[in-house]
């Protein structure tokens, strides 16, 4: 018989002990994939969020994929992680938190600091706290690979990094700094995942902040510009959204005691260039929508804040975790694909 991951293992282990859960920015890109996935697991999910960057559509969405039982086991709490009450009442009775609020994007960070200290620094602060209140077993919150800064080195490892380039990355610098200190002040377990350059459904393709690849499917599938910041040559480990999901599984039930108060890459350990990356979409694209194969990309100037390369080293994450990323780049455009041009 084929020997399960340790991912199978701990679906089938929830199934079997459901436990209720915590997930902040639910409504957001990846909050509300980890929102689905543990509702098909027939677990009991709080979903915090605010709505200012996630959608009620995000949300109808996952209770439209799930079965009625599953979807009357969902509250949502709407409200700011900046607020400490919300925080408090989306944290009563929770065993476990998927911290996934925040302001996202360098640029936006660059442009308002002070907003982007205030949800992503002081929100997690009063989410910490609340969690500690009433009794969390476990915070399992999103970093970011944006923390390695100025540091040369590839591939990444957790160990050693730069100096932060932008307002975002030091806002999540601080989060593991802050996370490390209610480990040891407050017994609080916690653990962090830097997340490399995730994608896939749900990611809004709109606003002056979009991502670059839900911004290029709307760009090929609409027949708007397609732009390309700087040469085409940077290079990102993208991650498809549901390797993030397996992570914070992993992170959110493993009984290794190393992996408590520590960091870890999410991502596949592998480097794709911004050109590859736009060849493989528009491929993707091209086979639906045969005007978008003829497309060639604008180019602009380099992003500022933005790194150069970025490469993520995972076998730590593969040790501790037992983090097996499932999908690849190619594959996880395939089934992004799907979604943004379902219409």
């Amino acid at each position: 018989m084929p020997v399960r991951s340790r991912y199978e293992e701990v679906r089938e282990a929830l199934r079997v002990a459901p436990a209720r859960w915590l997930v902040t920015g639910a409504a957001g890109f990846i909050g509300s994939h980890l929102t689905q996935a543990l509702l098909r697991l027939d677990q009991r999910v709080v979903a915090l969020d605010n709505f200012s960057t996630g959608t009620h559509e995000n949300l109808a969405e996952v209770l439209a994929s799930v079965s009625p039982e599953q979807a009357a086991r969902f509250r949502l709490v709407e409200g700011d992680v900046r607020d400490p009450d919300a925080c408090a009442a989306a944290c009563l009775g929770v065993d476990r938190v998927l911290h996934q609020a925040a302001l996202g994007s360098v640029p936006r960070s660059i442009k308002d600091p002070l907003q982007t200290h205030e949800v992503n620094v002081t929100g997690f602060l009063r989410v910490l706290w609340a969690a500690r209140e009433a009794g969390v077993r476990r915070v399992v919150y999103a970093s970011s690979s944006s923390v390695y800064g100025d540091h040369p080195g590839l591939p990444k490892v957790e160990q050693v990094v730069g100096r932060q380039l932008s307002p975002y990355a030091v806002s999540k610098m601080a989060d593991e700094l802050y996370a490390h200190v209610f480990s040891r002040c407050y017994s609080l377990p916690l653990i962090g995942l830097r997340y490399f350059n995730v994608f896939g459904p749900r990611q809004n393709p709109k606003g002056p902040y979009a991502a670059v690849i839900p911004q290029w499917y709307g760009g090929l599938r609409d027949g708007t510009e397609v732009v390309i910041n700087g040469d085409g040559e940077t290079s990102r480990d993208f991650c498809f959204v549901e390797n993030v999901v397996q992570a914070n599984l992993l992170a959110a039930t493993t009984e290794e005691p190393g992996a408590l108060d520590q960091a870890f890459n999410v991502a596949c350990g592998e480097r794709t260039t911004l050109h590859q990356l736009f060849a493989f979409i528009r491929e993707e694209v091209g086979r639906r929508r045969p005007g978008a194969a003829d497309v060639r990309p604008a180019y602009r100037e380099f992003r500022e804040g933005d790194v150069r390369h970025s490469h993520a080293e995972i076998a730590r994450a593969r040790e501790l975790l037992r983090y097996q990323p499932e999908y690849s780049v190619r594959e996880g455009l395939r089934r992004t694909t799907d979604w943004y041009l379902r219409a």
